[in-house]
Formats: structure tokens, C-alpha cells, sequence
């Protein structure tokens, strides 16, 4: 778990033993100039507007890649953790949102098709859970010769009366 200081004015909750590692290794090679990640050669914290004008936006135009601002980046990651299936939750709190509803508000409508929207999802639950063969009819939940029930009566379309 990343541990901000506790003077920061920007907390991450958690991160993944990988991003880590590369914290800590940075922090090695700049730790011993002040208890900053990131600093500049005189110790001090980076100068945001520098920094994107120096460093972010010219590698954004040698990757071919259409200008934005760093702080878009918050974006990307979170359309790219919902699109991954992340836990929506824990995505709010990685964002600093207290409830998922600013996530799904702002974020789940650059996900197209994240989930197929036509009921296929719940099917596939289905099947996997019960065991039931994708369009066989009639289909034993679990193998077993067992008594019509909800679920296999509903896969062979017979009502139960």
C-alpha cells in the first residue's frame, strides 16, 4: 500500500505492488534531497507549468498523440480500470470520491459497450453458476436428475402450472 506524507495534499488510498516498487525506486534516487518522489535537481517540489511545458507536452507530439493536460490522465485511468472490471468502488476511492456516483455519472459513458446491455451478461452468470449448456433446453442444474426448477423450467420455456 502507497502511504502518502502526511502533510500531502493528495492522497493515494492504494497501489500495486509495481507502481510501488517504481515509487520506491525513485524515491532512492531522489530521497536523499528532501522526502519528496519527485523533486528537481535543487531538491525543491517540480514546477507543474514547467514540467507539462518541458516534458509532458512534447512527448505527447514525438508519440503522435493529441494534446491534453496531465490532469486528464485521471480520466484514462478510470475509463481504463471500469473497461478492466475493476471494482467500481475501489475506483471512486482512487479518484478521491467518497460514492461511485461521480464515477458512474462521468465516466461509465466512455466505456461503450462495456457490458453488452442486451441481458447476455446475466445468461452468461447463469449458465456458469447453474451449469446449464447454452441453448440446451432442459438441462439438469448441476448434473443431477433433480425436481423442475425455476431456472431450468425457464431455459425449456414450460410454465409450471
Amino acid at each position: 500500500m502507497c502511504r502518502p506524507r502526511p502533510q500531502a495534499r493528495f492522497a493515494i488510498s492504494t497501489c500495486s505492488p509495481r507502481v510501488e516498487d517504481i515509487l520506491r525506486a525513485q524515491f532512492q534516487i531522489t530521497g536523499r534531497l528532501n522526502a519528496l518522489v519527485f523533486c528537481n535537481r535543487a531538491g525543491k517540489p517540480l514546477d507543474h507549468n514547467l514540467v507539462t511545458k518541458r516534458v509532458w507536452y512534447p512527448t505527447l507530439t514525438r508519440l503522435g498523440l493529441r494534446l491534453r493536460t496531465p490532469y486528464q490522465t485521471r480520466h484514462t485511468a478510470a475509463t481504463l480500470w471500469l473497461a478492466s472490471g475493476e471494482n467500481p468502488e475501489w475506483i471512486a476511492r482512487q479518484l478521491g470520491h467518497s460514492t461511485t456516483t461521480m464515477l458512474f455519472q462521468v465516466y461509465s459513458r466512455f466505456v461503450p459497450n462495456l457490458t453488452r446491455q442486451d441481458g447476455s451478461a446475466f445468461l452468461r452468470l447463469l449458465e456458469e453458476r447453474a451449469a446449464i449448456p447454452h441453448g440446451q433446453p432442459g438441462a439438469r442444474l448441476h448434473g443431477a436428475a433433480a425436481e423442475p426448477t425455476e431456472l431450468n423450467l425457464l431455459e425449456t420455456g414450460k410454465d409450471r402450472r
